[in-house]
């Protein structure tokens, strides 16, 4: 038989669903297929492998010769919740060439490294870890010269990871006013233009200690708008802020009252980026985003034999909204001969004012379970593609009409976990939750909806 997308047929893949745990079944083959191709080993080791002296790097269809100075060092320094599988693609490929390096993952995100030193901190508030794992990566960086070759990993978590707070800025009122602008459904990229202000390496100040040396950054995207100077808060690329951008943003949430007056002069001050490090030679590849991950997601779906349709390549917006008119749109969705997997992926807003556990991907499925009430023939599955969702062990959870009746045979009204934020609480009572563990990557949230 002809083999497809990547290896696959549909043999490969369970039966056509019949009913909702068969529906399930291959939503989770689907999401697991399609993450494995987007982790950061794979990712790394898909760039090709040197020859001598030379890294010729093929990615999207271009080709980059990245030199590998052999009287000069290689150095590797990284945060984020996909960092160490991209550290462990790179030691594949460059092995001993690697003289050292080091790296900040969230607790629990670690992989087995042999050259390059990995630290776990606290995500998504900055914690005592982080700042610690920071002073040992920038001292990993010292003494470069011309000679050498820096390679940075960056991937989602890398702002909170990657902790260095800005003179007169503590780090316990850095993570409060962190904590604040999560709790209050502010977007990733307006989180991450207050960081950068509130930092001494982001917006490009790690370059400062990297020196004269080349860089070559890799990223691994979860910001929705591809903008890479926001990815882990742009260390290695100098952010062109705006005057007064950042006090503008906490005044958008309403936060300008409730952060510490030194986030306020700090914030007042802008102070630009030093610029000593010009010397060197700068290169920046974006190695998966939202779109290799839809891509994967439909080769891996038409294999197993469903008729794919995109609901959002990127959304946006309050994590209700977006989860309502997704699940309207796949109500209406025509029952064919195959079927059908409505698609989506990006990254919701969610303003938390209860007191409940769970995360924006198990919001999103329990707003959805509860539009989807009574259909009998919906599957959906909201998940973060790291493997995590708000500070829960869940990556995200099903959702499906019969929630409602089977919550309320448990005695739990699930309105009213909602109205909670306890999204969490409820869907690990019923059954619901997917759990994954770390995956390797963070390319955003993705959505997966069966109609069957």
């Amino acid at each position: 038989m002809a083999r497809g997308f990547v290896g696959l047929d549909r043999a490969d893949f369970p039966a056509m669903p019949r009913d909702l745990s068969g529906a399930r079944a291959l939503l989770r083959r689907i999401y697991d297929d399609a993450i494995e191709r987007v982790r950061g080993q794979q990712l790394v080791e898909a760039l090709g492998r040197p020859d001598g002296d030379l890294w010729r790097i093929t990615h999207a269809g271009e080709v980059l010769d990245w030199p590998l100075p052999s009287n000069g060092r290689i150095v590797v320094v990284g945060a984020g919740k996909a960092a160490a599988s991209m550290a462990l693609g790179l030691e594949s490929v460059l092995g001993d060439r690697i003289d050292r390096g080091c790296i900040i993952v969230k607790h629990g995100h670690r992989e087995p490294l042999a050259r390059i030193r990995q630290f776990e901190a606290g995500h998504p508030l900055p914690d005592a870890a982080g700042v610690a794992a920071t002073r040992e990566l920038l001292s990993t960086l010292d003494g470069l010269t011309e000679k050498d070759c820096a390679i940075v990993l960056l991937t989602g978590g890398a702002s909170a990871l990657m902790v260095a707070p800005a003179e007169g800025v503590t780090l316990e009122e850095k993570a409060a006013a962190t904590d604040l602008l999560l709790r209050c459904g502010a977007s990733i990229e307006d989180i991450n233009r207050v960081r950068i202000s509130l930092s001494r390496i982001k917006g490009g100040r790690l370059l400062d200690h990297i020196g004269p040396a080349s860089v070559l950054t890799l990223l691994i995207s979860d910001v929705p708008s591809g903008n890479a100077e926001l990815i882990g808060s742009g260390p290695c690329l100098p952010s062109e802020r705006r005057s007064g951008e950042a006090l503008a943003i906490l005044s958008r949430y309403g936060l300008r009252d409730a952060v510490a007056p030194s986030i306020l002069a700090c914030l007042a001050r802008e102070d630009a980026p030093a610029m000593r490090y010009a010397s060197g030679r700068r290169e920046t590849l974006m190695l998966a985003d939202s779109g290799t991950l839809l891509e994967a997601v439909s080769g891996v779906a038409r294999c197993a034999g469903l008729d794919v349709r995109l609901f959002d390549t990127n959304f946006t917006g309050p994590t209700h909204e977006v989860a309502r008119a997704m699940t309207t749109r796949l109500r209406a969705t025509p029952r064919a001969a195959r079927p059908s997997l409505l698609v989506a992926a990006g990254e919701t807003t969610l303003r938390v004012t209860g007191k409940g556990s769970g995360g924006r991907n198990q919001e999103f499925a329990l707003v959805s379970a509860l539009a989807l009430s009574g259909t009998e023939d919906v599957v959906l599955l909201a998940a973060g593609t790291d493997g995590t969702d708000g500070p829960t062990d869940a990556a995200g959870a099903f959702a499906d009409g019969t929630l409602e009746a089977r919550s309320h045979a448990l005695g739990v009204d699930p309105v009213a976990m909602l109205a909670r934020n306890d999204s969490y609480g409820l869907f690990q009572q019923t059954g619901d939750l997917l759990r994954t563990g770390p995956t390797g990557t963070n390319v955003m949230d993705l959505v997966l909806g069966l109609a069957f």
